[in-house]
């Protein structure tokens, strides 16, 4: 009979083994993109390649685009850059410069790197990005580099145009001259909501040698460096709970059936009568306790509203010498990534271990804790699962 009974134990045990690993799935809360329109109004600075001194070669630029992102890395836009650019020679210590004006609409394809390397977040703080397109380069109003011309004719040569049969600037043009050019640069966006964003761009222009009316025998280039907004338009993004997986009907399970069915239909010996034992009292039931302690984004330092339930959590075991308190740390799956949200629960989790036992005394055996960092998402609402749940009992 003892080893009846072993067996019987040893099979149950097992049993529920079996169902308690079947049971440890959760749902999943998953981020799905939505492909959609944003516009972006940016100002900032150009440099014009060229031999004069760097400083003299600056100027203002603004740029507005429009586009659609198709897929979390892919994207396209529509540009409008536009404002002046600079040239200029020095010949016998004396800098000659001038300006012109200029409107460059160009098409570009956009391809998002942290989305492409990290996966798809909506709520990363920085987005870095590349991009790459062609255009065409509508500049006009060149007059400054016509009086350049004949300035250098005059102090160089001593005469005039028409006395002169020489052009310093051999690519003057003069009216309105549509170029095309190409561009790439890269660009980093800082997340302020759903629809805001916050930016910067660097990008690199290259086209004809006649630009900058001067013959260099090679490309001309500008570059520019922009700060702006971008505004999505409509929805981004939407979730969905990707529900846990239903528990498997295992071989060991239907054993387990089959052979407890064999032991209990065993006959056994009828039960030897005992005294009655004598009835004692049954203790009080002692209900367990949890508070949930909250955390702001990318914090583990416990808020003086949360301490209060630490304190409460403390003077329930100081009541109860025998109970024990579990910890768990979670971290948001909104912001950062595996590696940070793991470290960042496991603080969570250590700054309550700490004020339990620094702050009211309570023994390191008695508390026991770990991190599920975002794997676990133990809530529907984002922010809180910036969490450490503890129960203690």
């Amino acid at each position: 009979m003892k080893i009846k009974k072993s067996i019987l134990s040893c099979l149950l045990a097992l049993g529920f083994l079996s169902v308690a690993a079947q049971n440890t799935a959760e749902p999943k809360t998953e981020y799905v993109f939505n492909p959609h329109f944003y516009v972006q109004l940016q100002g900032g600075g150009q440099y014009t390649l060229g031999e004069i001194s760097f400083g003299k070669l600056l100027s203002p630029n603004i740029q507005i685009a429009g586009g659609y992102q198709f897929t979390p890395v892919i994207g396209s836009r529509l540009a409008v850059n536009g404002a002046w650019s600079k040239g200029g020679s020095e010949i016998n210590d004396v800098t000659y410069k001038w300006k012109w004006n200029y409107i460059a609409p160009s098409i570009d394809a956009t391809f998002n790197l942290s989305n492409f390397f990290c996966g798809y977040n909506p709520y990363r703080k920085i987005n870095f990005g590349v991009f790459a397109g062609l255009g065409l380069d509508i500049a006009f109003s060149n007059g400054e580099a016509k009086d350049a011309n004949n300035a250098i004719i005059k102090d160089v040569y001593g005469g005039t145009v028409p006395e002169v049969a020489i052009m310093p600037l051999e690519y003057l043009w003069s009216g309105s001259k549509v170029r095309p050019f190409a561009q790439a640069g890269v660009t980093a966006d800082y997340y302020i909501s759903d629809a805001v964003s916050v930016g910067l761009e660097l990008n690199a222009n290259t086209l004809n040698d006649r630009y900058n009316s001067k013959k260099a025998k090679n490309l001309d280039w500008y570059f520019n460096a922009l700060v702006g907004v971008k505004v999505n338009l409509g929805t981004t993004h939407s979730t969905r709970t990707i529900p846990a997986p239903e528990p498997e009907v295992r071989y060991v399970d239907r054993v387990v059936e089959k052979v407890v069915e064999k032991v209990v239909e065993a006959p056994t010996p009828a039960p030897v009568p005992t005294p009655a034992p004598v009835p004692t009292p049954a203790p009080a039931k002692v209900e367990p306790l949890r508070h949930n302690i909250y955390f702001a984004i990318n914090s583990s330092k416990i808020s003086a509203k949360e301490a209060v339930k630490v304190k409460e959590i403390a003077e329930y075991l100081t009541k109860y010498p025998e109970a024990k308190v579990e910890l768990s740390g979670y971290a948001d799956a909104g912001t950062g990534n595996n590696t940070i949200n793991d470290r960042l629960a496991a603080q969570r989790a250590a700054a309550v271990v700490k004020a339990l036992k620094e702050q009211y005394g309570i023994a390191a055996n008695r508390i026991s804790s770990d991190s599920k960092g975002s794997r676990v998402q133990p809530f529907d609402i984002n922010d809180n699962n910036r969490v450490v749940i503890c129960i203690a009992e």
